[in-house]
This record gives C-alpha cells, structure tokens and sequence, in this order.
C-alpha cells in the first residue's frame, strides 16, 4: 500500500467517526504514518483528500453496484432479479470502504450542498433511477406487469434504505436486515412480476 492509499484510508475512517471538521491536518498525517508538512507531498490538504475519497467511492459504487447507465445484466427471471438485487445490497452493506463513505455522508449532509446531493443520489434518486429503468426494460419484456416504473421502484428501494440504514446504527442486526430485505424482495416480485 502507498503513503498515498495509507492517507486515504485512514482519512476515510477519521472523516467517519469525526466528520471533516472534526479531523485535523495533523491527525490525517499521524494515522498515515508521516508528519504534517509530509502530507502535502501527496495531497494539496483536507479538502483535496476528501475529493479523492469521494472520487474513488463514486468509482467502486459505479463499478460494484451500477447506476442507471451501467446496471449490468438485465435479470430475466423472479429468482435473478432478487439475486442481483441482493447482491448490490450486500455490497452496500457490507463493503467497508462503501460503509464508511454511507456514514460520513450521513453525518455531513447537512453541513454541505454537494454531500447532501451526493447522499440522495445514492439512497434515493440513483437507485430509483437504475430500478426504474431495469424494471421498465423487464416490463417491455412481458416480466413485470405494466405499471409507472417510477413509482415501481420507489416503493422497491425506499424501504431497503431504511433497513440499510437499521444496518448502520445498529451492526448487531446486519444479517436479520440482509434476510427482511430479501423478504421484501420476494414479496415485491410476488405482486409486481407475472407468473
């Protein structure tokens, strides 16, 4: 691992237990093993560590979970499109670097525009974006009953971010949350998909 990777990952852990206002400068570079003024040998300072964070989050999310534009294999049946869907599920809950990031956006929405735009693209209006596109493409696919796939994936996704959420606050319950959402799931596909 670089100087570089030890900073960022380190940076990601202070930034979600302290938010970026309450990680110093010199915190940063003692958790990354080098002093202060060494850490602008990498980064132009705090902020510029926390676009790389962001960067590379954004990256992993897009490549591991999908988007709209990029949602991978199109399911073509009840049982694939709940195995896709828990599997971006599990990611999100499970992948450290995506947990931590969900954390300190949680925490620092409020205090800044772009964190609160970036919180909502990826607990409301992405995932509903990228569920209503597959399950418009499955419905002209005669998979899903015809319906607003809008509407379809809101109520598909909301109450996954609330139990992702429980999952958060309460790490205890992770497996319990993994098996109420595969419950959902299966209930949602019960009512929305033919056959």
């Amino acid at each position: 691992m670089t100087t570089r990777d030890k900073i960022l990952n380190e940076t990601l852990t202070l930034f979600s237990e302290n938010g970026f206002d309450g990680t110093s400068v010199e915190q940063i570079a003692e958790k990354g093993g080098i002093k202060a003024p060494s850490l602008y040998n990498h980064f132009k300072g705090k902020e510029d560590i926390l676009n790389a964070l962001i960067d590379t989050a954004e990256a992993r999310y897009e490549e591991s979970f999908g988007s709209e534009k990029h949602f991978g294999k199109l399911p073509h049946s009840r049982d694939e499109f709940i195995a896709i869907a828990m599997k971006k599920v599990e990611f999100t809950v499970f992948d450290p670097i995506i947990g931590k990031i969900r954390k300190f956006l949680v925490r620092e929405q409020f205090r800044s525009e772009r964190f609160a735009e970036i919180t909502t693209r990826h607990q409301i209006g992405g995932v509903q974006k990228m569920y209503a596109k597959i399950i418009e493409d499955m419905m002209n696919e005669g998979l899903f009953k015809q319906d607003d796939p809008s509407l379809l994936a809101m109520e598909l996704t909301s109450p996954v971010v609330v139990m992702i959420a429980k999952a958060d606050r309460q790490t205890q319950y992770r497996q319990k949350v993994m098996q109420d959402i595969e419950k959902h799931l299966r209930h949602f596909c019960a009512v929305y998909m033919m056959g």
